[in-house]
């Protein structure tokens, strides 16, 4: 059946919406507007005219999809080359969607979208509809097709998982910025003292690389070993100008809610370190050098510039 113009603004009124969800449930921009696209897609093939709430058959829709790609993501990963981490967004990226509340900035932080991994697909649905979007037990219950109690039960069960870890610090942009030059500092002063004491104790690092651009393939735990491990890694030397292609030049910017370096060499994003704050020092840092995992930033980041970097004689 051909789209009605009313029909086609309804799904483009949606479209942010839907694909703030969808980025929640998969980690990847890319596999988000994926499934928003087979969402629209089903919505051009449906027979509307019987659809008595577009909203919330949209939703269920995509809910569905991303359901389908959870389960397959879990037999991807035991396959994935070294660790993975979600896909970092600049912001100011519509697709990390509603912000108002300190809920909705946690559930897009890079931590908790590396955290919501350990949950069932159906816990990380209820979590990201109940926490992020605010729908009811019912309507959730009906999007997933079981009872209202079993879905109080498995957002229980999700919130009980995400504890874990949870010291997460709400912090502005003049926060982030001095956050980051702070590490940047301790990174490239070659001493491992200055970044122990911005560490957590019992901080983790994790690195992605996706088996195309050589990092770590196991975590670093503990702020003496991170420390040890960043200051090798940020230690100039002409082997590494030759592996990334030149001299980078590091950036600090807010990414998925939170302070992070962007690196760049000609122009080019190579990497992002997100930083995860907490009120004991940094608890996490997250290093994203898969080059599939930095296409949408760096079109993000070419098209706010130019960018004035923090330290570019490496």
């Amino acid at each position: 059946m051909p789209l009605h113009a009313h029909e086609a603004d309804l799904f483009e009124s949606s479209r942010g919406r839907l694909e703030a969800i969808a980025y929640r449930l998969l980690g990847s921009a890319g596999d988000a507007e994926d499934a928003v696209q087979d969402t629209y897609l089903r919505w051009h093939a449906a027979d509307r005219e019987r659809i008595e709430t577009p909203q919330a058959w949209l939703t269920k829709v995509l809910t569905n999809l991303c359901l389908n790609q959870l389960s397959s993501a879990r037999a991807r990963r035991e396959t994935y080359v070294g660790q993975w981490l979600p896909e970092p967004v600049l912001d100011g990226d519509r697709i990390l969607g509603p912000a108002d509340t300190a809920e909705q900035r946690e559930s897009v932080s890079m931590a908790m979208l590396t955290l919501m991994e350990r949950l069932s697909p159906n816990e990380r649905v209820v979590y990201v509809l109940r926490e992020a979007f605010g729908y009811a037990h019912r309507e959730i219950a009906e999007i997933l097709n079981i009872t209202e109690s079993n879905c109080q039960q498995i957002y229980r069960r999700a919130r009980r998982h995400l504890e874990v870890g949870r010291s997460r610090a709400e912090i502005d942009a003049v926060a982030a910025r001095k956050i980051v030059e702070e590490f940047l500092a301790a990174a490239l002063s070659g001493d491992t003292e200055p970044l122990i004491r911005l560490l957590a104790d019992d901080a983790v690092s994790v690195a992605d690389g996706g088996g195309k651009v050589t990092a770590r393939r196991t975590p670093v735990i503990g702020a003496v070993g991170i420390a040890q491990y960043l200051r090798g890694m940020f230690r100039p030397s002409d082997s590494k100008r030759a592996l990334v292609g030149g001299s980078p030049a590091f950036h600090a910017a807010v990414v998925n809610g939170g302070p992070a370096v962007v690196v760049e060499v000609d122009e080019q994003v190579i990497g992002v370190v997100c930083l995860d704050a907490s009120p004991s020092g940094v608890a996490a840092v997250h290093i994203q050098v898969n080059p599939d995992k930095l296409q949408r930033i760096a079109r993000q980041w070419a098209a706010t510039g130019p960018h004035r970097p923090l330290a570019e004689k490496w």
